[in-house]
């Protein structure tokens, strides 16, 4: 079984959009894929939204078992974070949620680009 989690910007399930940036994010879907790829989607508010701090987000993203954290951009710090948890870190892609991680799934993407935050439309 695997577990993905993808920072979005709406609460749509699986016809979320993936947003641009893993912490200031309002929600995450994360999905779930038993062992038969048979998929269930989960979308959970972002508890740290309104108060994101270094750190945070992470731990939340292990408390909640994720194997992968996909997100359209995320800082140097915050990947080194992520795979301190042993949470494999997917950054460069937005658009349709279900769309991206089921091209994961099939290998088509993968690695990240950290972002540098000098994007203003990171968000930072």
């Amino acid at each position: 079984m695997k577990k993905i989690a993808v920072a979005i910007e709406e609460n749509n399930g699986k016809n979320s959009k993936v947003s641009l940036h893993f912490g200031r994010c309002p929600y995450y879907l994360f999905v779930t894929i038993d062992d038969n790829g048979g998929k269930n989607y989960e979308v959970v508010e972002n508890p740290f939204f309104s108060n994101h701090q270094p750190g945070v987000v992470p731990q939340f993203v292990h408390q909640n078992e994720a194997d992968v954290i996909i997100a359209g951009g995320m800082g140097p710090r915050a990947i080194e974070m992520f795979k301190n948890f042993g949470i494999e870190v997917v950054t460069g892609y937005v658009g349709d949620a279900e769309k991206i991680v089921d091209a994961y799934l099939k290998g088509e993407i993968k690695g990240y680009a950290p972002c540098e935050h000098s994007n203003k439309e990171c968000g930072n």
